[in-house]
C-alpha cells in the first residue's frame, strides 16, 4: 500500500518516555520511583464517597453534563472563587475533562492555530511539546538555568528564569507561553516577582498563559504556591489546569479541570464536546464530595491539603539523605512529587553499543532498572532535542510512595554504595 495511513501530525510525537520506561518497569519488577504515582491509599473521604456514589441511583451510572457534572463545578468555582478573590462562573468558565491531559489537549487545540508560537519552560512534562506539534504550533524553548554562585545549585529555588531570555522569546507570531508550577520534574515554585516578569510580557504582547497546577497543594520550606491568574490583568488571558488526580492521591481516578474566562472557555468546551465528550460521572460526584470537605476544612489541620505536604516532605527528607549518603548531590524541590539528582559522580560502566546514541541519562536509567531493578526518569526527557546534550547527567525519583517503597530503594542504594 503506498499511501500514507498516518497523518503527519503523528510524525513527531511518536515516541514517549513513559511507555518505554514504563514497560522497561514492569519487565524487570522494579522498585518504581520512576512513575509520578503514589503508592499508597487515597485519603478515607474520597474512598468513601467513591463508595457512596456507586450506590447513589441510576443518574450516577448515566451521562452527565458533557462540560462537567453540575456538583463538581459548582464546589469548583466556589473553592478556587475564595483563592482568586472572584466570583467564577461554574458553567461558563470551567471545564472538567479527563485528567489535566484532557483539560491540556482542549486547551491547546482550541487555542493554539498552525503556524502559532508556544513558549516552553524548560524543563518540561513532555505532552506540552506534543500537543503543541499536534495542533500545528512551534515550540520555543526557554530554560530555567541555575544561578551562578560559589557553590551548585541545592535546591530548586536556585533554577531561574533569564528576564532578558525570557523577552526575547515573545514575537507577534507567540500565541501562548505554558508554565508547569510547581514544576515537573525540578520542584521549582515561582516567586512572585518571577510569575509577574511573565505576566508582564503577556499582557505586553497579548499572549495567552496555560498554568499547568497540578501539584498546586505539595509545597514545602515555606514556598507559597501563587496562580499566575490571581495576578493583575491575567484573568483575562490565563487557562489555569488541575487535577484531582494529583490533588487527592488518587491519580487513576482521571478527573482534571481547566478554569478561565468565559471568551477562552467556550474554545476548550467545543473541543470537548467533540472528542471526550464527558467525564464518568460517579468519578466526578466522588471528587465534589472531596472538595465539598475541603471547602469545610480550608486551613485547619483536619485538611488534607495541609496534611498531604507534611507526609510527602518527611519522604522527600528520607530519599534526600539516602541519595547524599551514596554519595549523589540531589537537587531540593519546593513542590511536587519528584526529586531530581546530579549522577556525574557515580562511575558506571555502560558500554552497550545498541544504545550509543542516546543520552547518557537515559543509557544510566536503563542500566539502573536492568541491574539494580531501580525505577527512575531520565532527565533530559523533559528538555528539547537542542538542549538535552546539556542536562545528560539527572535522574529524577518520585518520593510520593510508601515508606517501605522507599525503604526497598534505599536497601538498594547503600548495598550498591557497600560495592563500590
Amino acid at each position: 500500500m503506498s499511501r500514507q495511513l498516518h497523518a503527519r501530525r503523528l510524525e513527531k510525537v511518536q515516541k514517549n518516555v513513559w511507555v518505554e520506561f514504563t514497560e522497561l518497569a514492569a519487565k524487570y519488577k522494579v522498585v518504581n520511583l520512576g512513575q509520578g504515582f503514589p503508592d499508597f491509599s487515597p485519603p478515607s473521604f474520597l474512598l468513601e464517597s467513591l463508595c457512596n456514589t456507586v450506590n447513589g441511583g441510576f443518574s450516577m451510572h448515566q451521562y452527565t453534563r458533557c462540560f462537567g457534572h453540575p456538583s463538581l463545578v459548582k464546589i469548583l468555582a466556589k473553592f478556587f472563587g475564595r483563592i482568586l478573590a472572584r466570583e467564577i462562573d461554574p458553567m461558563q468558565e470551567i471545564l472538567v475533562s479527563v485528567g489535566a491531559y484532557g483539560s491540556l489537549f482542549c486547551a491547546f487545540q482550541a487555542l493554539v492555530d498552525e503556524g502559532d508560537e508556544v513558549i516552553i519552560v524548560e524543563p518540561f512534562f513532555d505532552c506540552y511539546e506534543s500537543m503543541t506539534l499536534m495542533a500545528g504550533g512551534k515550540p520555543v524553548y526557554v530554560p530555567l538555568k541555575p544561578q551562578k554562585g560559589n557553590g551548585p545549585a541545592l535546591s530548586s529555588a536556585d533554577w531561574v528564569l533569564c528576564p532578558e531570555e525570557l523577552a526575547s522569546k515573545f514575537t507577534s507570531r507567540t500565541k501562548a507561553i505554558i508554565i508547569n508550577n510547581p514544576n515537573n520534574p525540578l520542584g521549582k515554585v515561582y516567586r512572585r516577582e518571577e510569575l509577574q516578569i511573565i505576566a508582564d510580557l503577556c499582557i505586553k504582547h497579548d499572549v495567552i498563559c496555560f498554568s499547568d497546577e497540578v501539584y498546586e497543594w505539595l509545597t514545602y520550606d515555606g514556598a507559597k504556591h501563587i496562580k499566575i491568574a490571581s495576578l493583575p490583568g491575567m484573568w483575562e488571558r490565563t487557562i489555569t489546569v488541575s487535577s484531582a488526580g494529583k490533588t487527592f492521591s488518587a491519580t487513576g481516578i482521571k478527573v482534571g479541570w481547566a478554569i478561565g474566562p468565559g471568551h477562552l472557555l467556550k474554545h476548550l468546551q467545543t473541543i470537548h464536546q467533540n472528542s471526550l465528550y464527558h467525564c464518568p460521572t460517579l468519578n466526578q460526584e466522588a471528587v465534589a464530595v472531596a472538595f465539598e470537605r475541603e471547602y469545610e476544612m480550608f486551613g485547619r489541620e483536619e485538611s488534607y491539603f495541609k496534611q498531604l505536604p507534611t507526609q510527602l516532605q518527611a519522604k522527600q527528607l528520607r530519599l534526600t539523605e539516602c541519595l547524599r549518603f551514596v554519595g549523589l548531590q540531589p537537587i531540593l524541590p519546593e513542590g511536587g512529587y519528584f526529586m531530581i539528582t546530579d549522577i556525574s559522580s557515580l562511575k558506571v560502566d555502560l558500554d552497550d553499543s545498541s544504545s550509543k546514541d542516546e543520552p547518557y541519562d537515559y543509557r544510566f536509567v536503563k542500566w539502573l532498572i536492568k541491574e539494580k531493578h531501580l525505577g527512575a526518569i531520565p532527565v533530559s526527557a523533559f528538555y528539547s532535542s537542542e538542549s538535552r546534550a546539556g542536562i545528560q547527567n539527572y535522574i529524577r525519583f518520585c518520593f510520593a510512595k510508601d515508606d517501605s517503597t522507599l525503604k526497598a530503594a534505599e536497601d538498594i542504594l547503600k548495598h550498591w554504595k557497600v560495592q563500590q
